[in-house]
Protein backbone atom coordinates (compact mmCIF):
# COMPACT_ATOMS: atom_id res chain seq x y z
CA UNK A 1 0.00 0.00 0.00
CA UNK A 2 1.17 3.50 -1.02
CA UNK A 3 1.04 5.82 2.24
CA UNK A 4 2.45 9.09 3.71
CA UNK A 5 1.47 11.02 6.81
CA UNK A 6 -0.25 14.54 5.91
CA UNK A 7 -1.94 17.67 7.19
CA UNK A 8 -5.73 17.57 6.55
CA UNK A 9 -7.92 20.54 6.22
CA UNK A 10 -10.80 20.83 8.41
CA UNK A 11 -14.17 22.29 6.51
CA UNK A 12 -13.69 25.96 6.95
CA UNK A 13 -10.26 25.51 5.60
CA UNK A 14 -11.08 23.58 2.26
CA UNK A 15 -13.73 25.89 1.59
CA UNK A 16 -11.18 28.83 1.74
CA UNK A 17 -9.21 26.88 -0.74
CA UNK A 18 -11.76 25.77 -2.60
CA UNK A 19 -12.72 29.75 -3.13
CA UNK A 20 -9.50 30.84 -3.73
CA UNK A 21 -8.56 28.14 -6.50
CA UNK A 22 -11.80 28.96 -8.43
CA UNK A 23 -10.68 32.97 -8.64
CA UNK A 24 -8.05 31.30 -10.90
CA UNK A 25 -8.71 31.86 -15.03
CA UNK A 26 -6.85 28.49 -15.50
CA UNK A 27 -6.99 26.80 -19.43
CA UNK A 28 -10.09 24.02 -19.50
CA UNK A 29 -7.59 21.28 -19.51
CA UNK A 30 -6.40 22.00 -16.04
CA UNK A 31 -7.47 19.47 -13.93
CA UNK A 32 -8.88 20.88 -10.39
CA UNK A 33 -8.27 18.99 -7.47
CA UNK A 34 -11.20 17.77 -5.41
CA UNK A 35 -11.19 19.46 -2.51
CA UNK A 36 -11.86 16.35 -0.03
CA UNK A 37 -7.87 15.54 -1.50
CA UNK A 38 -6.66 19.09 -0.02
CA UNK A 39 -3.66 18.11 1.81
CA UNK A 40 -0.05 19.00 2.58
CA UNK A 41 2.24 16.00 2.82
CA UNK A 42 4.70 15.71 5.63
CA UNK A 43 6.33 12.45 4.65
CA UNK A 44 5.89 10.52 1.56
CA UNK A 45 6.65 6.54 2.14
CA UNK A 46 5.68 5.00 -1.34
CA UNK A 47 5.08 1.36 -0.99
CA UNK A 48 5.02 0.05 2.46
CA UNK A 49 4.31 -3.17 3.60
CA UNK A 50 1.41 -4.63 5.98
CA UNK A 51 3.83 -5.51 8.54
CA UNK A 52 5.49 -2.06 8.73
CA UNK A 53 1.73 0.16 9.12
CA UNK A 54 1.58 -0.87 13.17
CA UNK A 55 5.26 0.91 13.19
CA UNK A 56 4.30 3.53 11.53
CA UNK A 57 1.25 3.74 13.32
CA UNK A 58 3.52 3.77 16.76
CA UNK A 59 5.13 6.41 14.81
CA UNK A 60 2.60 8.56 14.52
CA UNK A 61 1.66 8.12 18.35
CA UNK A 62 4.74 8.50 19.88
CA UNK A 63 5.37 11.97 18.44
CA UNK A 64 5.11 14.89 20.43
CA UNK A 65 4.92 18.41 19.11
CA UNK A 66 2.67 21.14 19.34
CA UNK A 67 0.08 22.99 17.62
CA UNK A 68 0.51 25.91 14.97
CA UNK A 69 -0.74 27.57 12.40
CA UNK A 70 0.20 27.87 8.94
CA UNK A 71 -0.35 31.02 6.57
CA UNK A 72 -0.82 30.04 3.19
CA UNK A 73 -0.28 33.54 1.21
CA UNK A 74 0.53 32.42 -2.14
CA UNK A 75 -0.10 31.03 -5.19
CA UNK A 76 2.21 29.54 -7.30
CA UNK A 77 2.64 27.81 -10.58
CA UNK A 78 5.09 24.79 -10.61
CA UNK A 79 5.78 24.25 -14.16
CA UNK A 80 8.25 21.35 -14.25
CA UNK A 81 5.18 19.59 -12.33
CA UNK A 82 2.65 21.45 -14.66
CA UNK A 83 0.44 22.43 -10.89
CA UNK A 84 -0.79 25.45 -9.30
CA UNK A 85 -0.19 25.47 -5.25
CA UNK A 86 -1.36 27.21 -2.61
CA UNK A 87 2.33 28.13 -0.78
CA UNK A 88 3.01 29.24 3.00
CA UNK A 89 6.12 31.78 2.34
CA UNK A 90 7.61 30.89 5.55
CA UNK A 91 7.02 27.87 7.47
CA UNK A 92 6.12 28.11 11.31
CA UNK A 93 8.24 26.96 13.69
CA UNK A 94 5.61 24.57 14.93
CA UNK A 95 5.65 22.81 11.14
CA UNK A 96 9.23 22.26 11.37
CA UNK A 97 9.75 20.49 14.31
CA UNK A 98 6.67 18.53 13.28
CA UNK A 99 8.16 17.71 10.19
CA UNK A 100 11.84 17.42 11.65
CA UNK A 101 10.78 14.95 14.01
CA UNK A 102 8.35 12.80 12.07
CA UNK A 103 11.03 12.40 9.20
CA UNK A 104 13.80 11.35 11.50
CA UNK A 105 11.43 8.86 13.37
CA UNK A 106 10.83 7.28 10.32
CA UNK A 107 14.16 7.28 8.74
CA UNK A 108 13.83 9.38 5.54
CA UNK A 109 16.13 11.90 3.96
CA UNK A 110 14.91 15.76 4.91
CA UNK A 111 14.17 17.28 1.63
CA UNK A 112 13.83 20.98 1.63
CA UNK A 113 10.19 21.68 3.21
CA UNK A 114 7.94 23.74 0.97
CA UNK A 115 4.30 23.90 2.35
CA UNK A 116 1.93 24.01 0.02
CA UNK A 117 -1.72 22.47 -1.26
CA UNK A 118 -2.00 21.56 -4.70
CA UNK A 119 -5.02 23.38 -6.53
CA UNK A 120 -4.93 22.21 -9.86
CA UNK A 121 -2.39 19.86 -11.76
CA UNK A 122 -1.99 19.19 -16.19
CA UNK A 123 -1.76 23.53 -16.04
CA UNK A 124 0.43 24.12 -18.84
CA UNK A 125 0.56 28.27 -18.29
CA UNK A 126 0.80 30.33 -15.15
CA UNK A 127 -2.24 31.95 -14.10
CA UNK A 128 -2.69 35.80 -14.01
CA UNK A 129 -1.21 36.75 -10.82
CA UNK A 130 -4.50 38.23 -8.22
CA UNK A 131 -4.44 39.36 -5.18
CA UNK A 132 -5.36 36.76 -2.32
CA UNK A 133 -6.11 37.27 1.69
CA UNK A 134 -3.99 34.96 2.96
CA UNK A 135 -6.00 30.85 4.02
CA UNK A 136 -4.87 30.53 7.63
CA UNK A 137 -5.24 27.20 8.81
CA UNK A 138 -4.82 26.35 12.30
CA UNK A 139 -3.21 22.44 12.79
CA UNK A 140 -4.63 20.68 15.34
CA UNK A 141 -3.39 16.89 14.24
CA UNK A 142 -1.99 14.80 11.21
CA UNK A 143 -2.86 11.80 9.31
CA UNK A 144 -1.31 8.81 8.33
CA UNK A 145 -2.83 8.29 4.69
CA UNK A 146 -3.24 5.78 1.98
CA UNK A 147 -3.08 6.58 -1.68
CA UNK A 148 -5.23 4.50 -4.14
CA UNK A 149 -4.54 5.26 -7.32
CA UNK A 150 -6.10 4.14 -10.98
CA UNK A 151 -9.14 6.61 -11.04
CA UNK A 152 -8.72 9.84 -12.81
CA UNK A 153 -7.19 11.19 -9.72
CA UNK A 154 -6.14 9.16 -6.29
CA UNK A 155 -8.24 8.47 -3.38
CA UNK A 156 -7.26 9.38 -0.22
CA UNK A 157 -7.99 7.20 2.88
CA UNK A 158 -6.98 8.59 6.72
CA UNK A 159 -5.60 5.39 8.27
CA UNK A 160 -5.02 6.90 11.71
CA UNK A 161 -4.71 10.77 12.81
CA UNK A 162 -3.05 11.89 16.29
CA UNK A 163 -3.31 15.35 17.89
CA UNK A 164 -0.71 17.76 18.39
CA UNK A 165 -0.04 19.10 21.84
CA UNK A 166 -2.27 22.15 23.05
CA UNK A 167 0.71 24.26 24.07
CA UNK A 168 -1.22 27.29 25.21
CA UNK A 169 -1.00 27.44 28.97
CA UNK A 170 -3.41 29.29 31.39
CA UNK A 171 -1.27 30.57 34.80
Amino acid sequence: MRLFFALWPDVDVARQLTQLARRLNLQTRSRWIDPKNYHVTLAFLGEVSAADLAVLQQIGRSLRAGQFTVRFDSIEFWRESRVVVAAARAAPPGLLDLWRKLNEAIGLPREPLRAHVTLARKVTQAPVPQAMSPVVWPVTNFRLIRSDSGAVESAYTVLDTWSLLDEIRNP
